[in-house]
């Protein structure tokens, strides 16, 4: 590893200065994260909890006694369960939009080679776990890093699931952004460690910090590891700030690597955008924390009624269905005979009194008993936002499937919101993606994207047009930004349907005939519905093209495309539309 060269004041002549990182840095870093494992506390011990309860594993949380009854009833996993098909119905998918004249076709680019980037992520597979996560324990993490390694050494975008379990901040803030410092601890092989830093053979033991784990069925051995700490912390250098990484062993007090001792990164910082690596994204917010709270937090006391009650109904059933019965200790019934259902005979010694056995009466539970668990379903589904309809069931005596596909639409108002967070977070996330471009992608790389009409193009792209440009009338410095918008890739049935029944309403009143495009266009500019800048264009060159057939008509003015615009702000609106688009 490369050191700094720079004096310090005060050393003698020929003496190097200490590296900015050095033993005594590492040992406070290990320090603050104790304290911030500390002020975590809590929040681990309900992940783990919330794990169990996800498991249908709640009594061993809520277990008072042995030899009881107890019933796993799954109407909060069956909660969880929609709302996790529900994020899944509505993948985001972003389209990038210029914020300049000149960014236009970059925009467009990278509208086209970001789904590949994010398709070689495996990104479906990771924003499903990242739902789990935050619909059971209230948030999921994302994790956005740069890998050299990938691509045969060519290094490309590596987008990842972390567990929030693994991720360390400090105390009370809300943002991880403005935490002082970050940690991520995972565990790995001591063997791989040593292959991979020689100075390390022979000094590693246990893992150095015992970090919370979930209770696994298998029998998780971690002798033979290390805990690896990323330590992501932030600097102000020539009034801008600068993310550096150093990563370290707990336990031993000796930095594996620091970008602030590389010359390469000392002033630069270990990436460009200056932000930690990680999007959180919380469902239901609380404050002092980044991490939310979610629908096993939610729905667990509601489910622990439901499951005790089950618990009293059973034990009830189980008393009543079998006979029992009183005997005197004098009787002269033969107990075991009796008590024999295969034994045709049972032997008496003398005469059999009527008091002698006796059965015992059943006490059959209450109806009232029965309603209130009943209600306790019910506020289990309400709480969560899971009724019937959200899962195809009927009320009310509807039983149109137009009918049940409105009123499913109508009550997903939970969903809608949940999903606008993730989108939220998403759009992060392509912002650091778009940095990294903007940062690593100096070698030119081959991308199959999607043009127009579904054709497949193939291009060759590099982060040319995105770093610092100058020109302009006062040759000044300009960096390309860009806005992200974000939409459902996989739309609801219901979601479908409409725009499918729209098209055809919009076919079936004449839209699409060349003659009426002044009416068609007139109507369009009063509505907004997705894909309406490809139906603008579909009217407008029906018209030219009738216009060309009869030239004695008067073609349809681009102008008169949405209310008398010109055609300049016509073309510029419809560029912003298309360009959003995917490729």
């Amino acid at each position: 590893m490369e050191k700094d060269k720079e004096k310090r004041p005060g050393e003698g002549p020929g003496e190097a200065a200490a590296p900015p990182i050095g033993e005594k840095q590492v040992e406070e870093a290990y320090q603050t994260l104790l304290r911030y494992r500390a002020g975590k506390a809590n929040l681990e011990k309900r992940l783990v909890e919330n794990q169990q309860w996800y498991r249908l594993r709640q009594w061993e949380c809520m277990r008072r006694g042995e030899n009881e009854v107890e019933p796993a009833s799954a109407w909060l996993l069956n909660a969880i369960a929609n709302k996790h098909a529900d994020a899944m119905d509505s993948f985001p998918r972003a389209s990038i939009l210029p914020r300049e004249e000149g960014d236009r076709e970059e925009a467009r680019i990278l509208s086209g080679i970001l789904p590949v980037v994010l398709e070689a992520c495996d990104f479906e597979e990771v924003y499903s776990r990242a739902m789990d996560d935050k619909l059971e324990s209230g948030t999921g993490v994302f994790g956005v890093f740069w890998d050299p390694s990938r691509l045969g050494g060519l290094g490309d975008i590596r987008i990842c699931a972390a567990d929030l379990i693994d991720l360390f901040w400090e105390s009370g803030v809300t943002d991880i952004q403005q935490s002082r410092n970050l940690f991520y601890v995972t565990l790995r092989d001591n063997d791989l460690l040593e292959q991979e830093y020689p100075q390390l053979k022979e000094r590693l033991q246990a893992p150095g910090l015992e970090l919370n784990r979930y209770l696994y069925d298998d029998a998780v051995e971690t002798s033979g590891k290390s805990a690896v700490v990323d330590w992501y912390y932030k600097k102000r250098v020539g009034g801008r700030t600068v993310l550096h990484l150093c990563k370290f062993v707990a336990g031993i007090h000796e930095p594996l690597f620091a970008s602030e001792n590389e010359s390469a990164y000392a002033e630069r910082g270990w990436y460009d955008h200056g932000l930690y690596p990680f999007v959180l994204d919380p469902l239901l917010r609380c404050k002092g924390s980044p991490a939310g709270f979610g629908f096993l937090d939610i729905g667990k006391k509601a489910q622990e009624y439901i499951d005790r009650g089950d618990q009293a109904v059973l034990q009830n059933m189980l008393f009543n269905a079998r006979p029992r019965h009183f005997i005197r200790t004098d009787g002269a019934v033969n107990e075991e005979e009796f008590a024999d259902a295969a034994r045709d005979f049972v032997h008496v010694d003398g005469n059999l009194g009527a008091d002698s056995i006796l059965p015992i009466q059943p006490n059959p539970l209450k109806d009232i008993y029965v309603t209130i668990l009943r209600d306790k379903i019910q506020e289990l589904k309400e709480t969560t936002g899971n009724r019937d309809v959200s899962t195809g069931g009927t009320t009310g005596g509807a039983t149109a499937a137009s009918a049940i596909a409105a009123m499913q639409e109508a009550g997903s108002k939970l969903t809608r919101d949940c999903n606008m967070g993730s989108y939220r977070a998403f759009r992060k996330l392509i912002l650091l993606c778009i940095e990294l471009i903007r940062q690593f992608y100096d070698v030119p790389r081959c991308f199959r994207i999607l043009g127009d009409q579904g054709r497949e193009d193939f291009i060759r792209y590099s982060n040319r047009s995105l770093r610092l440009q100058s020109g302009g009338e006062e040759n000044a410095y300009r960096l390309p930004l860009f806005d992200i918008r974000v939409e459902a890739e996989k739309q609801s049935p219901y979601s479908r349907m409409a725009q499918n029944e729209l098209a055809l309403q919009l076919y079936g009143a004449g839209f699409f005939a060349p003659q009426n495009a002044k009416a068609a266009l007139t109507c369009l500019d009063m509505m907004e519905f997705e894909g309406k800048a490809f139906v603008l264009r579909a009217i407008q060159a029906n018209a030219r093209e009738l216009a060309e057939a009869a030239p004695g008509q008067e073609p349809v003015p681009e102008g008169k495309l949405r209310g008398g615009e010109a055609p300049g702000v016509l073309q510029a609106r419809l560029r912003t539309a298309e360009a959003g688009k995917p490729r």
